[in-house]
């Protein structure tokens, strides 16, 4: 059995969860898949450690100890009731990228280094790239007194239970100007590559997103038979809200301005709904992405235009509540090209592909670091338990890999 098949599978059996895969952030299942990632670095002989963010760094130290390491990364965390695949697929491909440039001979020049990134999914705490702005001090104010999802247990004291030091948080823990570059492969979160019928993609770009995880709509219960004009539903105006969302993003779409617009959490409050009380208390999640700056900070002032109808026109309040911002990730072009030419040079006809999703390469590309991408073909979408990446695939995308880590790293 390969090396990437077996780490697959045993990434399987630690998040089995029926129906799916869960590997809780800085809970026991993220911890054995990085007890895991240390097990087979060492193996290889790389050197293990831990930062202030509790990331995994696995090195393999380069001949020149002044040149800049080159890093491939990605997450071993899931969603609740996941995919195997999503991020783990990441890091298991940096560790087989070594294992064949070490059956080659190939010794680097410049480090080449695998991390394992903490938390990247916002479904732990209403924050995701949590790994990876750590690393580059990119966690927004107040992020360390965060809930876990699950226990209440702040940010701050997962980072300090597994090896960290959150009071270190304030800077970036590495000095982006001394990353040489940064490559994450990830499977593709669409099923473009099913469609194009290749087994990898080189990403152009990645979407930044702005989040509010906790929307609060108040206005006013009232007995099911009052007439409408004296009603302030907050649920009518959730609802007049997700659809006028929907209604900007086909506009945008329309104007070739690519975006989207997710409503995770839409609900009334179950303490309190019933079938004969209008509610006076409604709540949801918002989720916007672009794949530009200008045009994310755009859809953030019409946001609020669309907020302030709805509040008026409904007779209601809405508290869009915590906020938090990712930047879009655009690859490095000189990176693309080298991959590019690796494609060429295996005979695969990888096409060039926007990314769905946000990824810790977006923190990697915000803070300056040379970034690239190799998105792998998936069926049947990602976050969910029936994420279908052949592993196949994804040794082509590690056979590119390890192309491009010998041109980086070997002179």
């Amino acid at each position: 059995m390969s090396l990437t098949q077996e780490l697959l599978d045993r990434l399987a059996a630690i998040g089995a969860d029926p129906p799916g895969i869960t590997r809780e952030a800085f809970g026991a299942g993220e911890n054995a898949a990085m007890e895991l990632m240390v097990e087979t670095a060492r193996g290889l002989g790389l050197e293990c450690t831990v930062d202030a963010g509790a990331n995994l760094s696995m090195r393999w130290a380069g001949s020149n100890p002044s040149a800049a390491p080159v890093i491939v990364g990605s997450h071993l965390d899931s969603v609740v009731h996941g995919g195997n695949f999503d991020g783990a697929a990441g890091v298991v491909a940096g560790l087989a990228a070594i294992a064949a440039l070490q059956a080659e001979g190939f010794r680097p020049r410049a480090t080449i280094e695998v991390l394992a990134l903490r938390c990247e999914e916002a479904v732990w705490f209403g924050l995701g790239l949590i790994g990876s702005r750590s690393l580059l001090g990119r966690l927004p104010e107040g992020a360390l007194d965060l809930p876990h999802a699950r226990g209440g247990r702040s940010l701050r004291e997962c980072i300090a239970g597994c090896g960290g030091d959150p009071g270190a948080l304030g800077r970036p823990l590495r000095d982006p100007r001394r990353i040489g570059a940064y490559v994450e492969v990830h499977i593709e979160q669409a099923p473009q590559l099913v469609e194009a019928g290749q087994p990898v993609a080189l990403c152009l770009a990645n979407p930044g997103n702005l989040r509010h995880p906790h929307i609060r709509i108040t206005g006013e219960d009232a007995h099911t038979g009052l007439p409408h004009r004296f009603r302030h539903d907050a649920a009518l105006a959730g609802a007049e809200l997700a659809l006028a969302l929907e209604r900007l993003w086909l506009d945008e779409e329309a104007a070739r301005r690519p975006m989207a617009v997710t409503i995770g959490r839409f609900h009334t409050l179950a303490e309190r709904h019933a079938m004969t009380v209008v509610p006076g208390a409604f709540e949801m999640s918002l989720d916007l992405r672009a794949y530009d700056a200008a045009h994310l900070q755009s859809l953030e002032a019409k946001l609020h235009g669309l907020v302030g109808a709805v509040a008026a026109r409904r007779g209601v309040a809405v508290d869009l509540g915590p906020r938090s911002v990712a930047a879009p990730g655009v690859m490095d072009a000189a990176i693309l090209e080298e991959l590019a030419a690796a494609a060429r040079q295996r005979g695969l006809r990888a096409p060039r592909l926007n990314s769905p999703g946000s990824h810790d390469a977006n923190n990697f590309a915000a803070a300056g670091v040379p970034t690239g991408m190799l998105l792998v073909r998936n069926r049947n979408g990602s976050h969910n338990p029936d994420e279908a990446m052949e592993t196949d695939d994804l040794m082509a995308a590690v056979g590119l890999l390890t192309l491009w880590l010998a041109g980086r790293a070997g002179h």
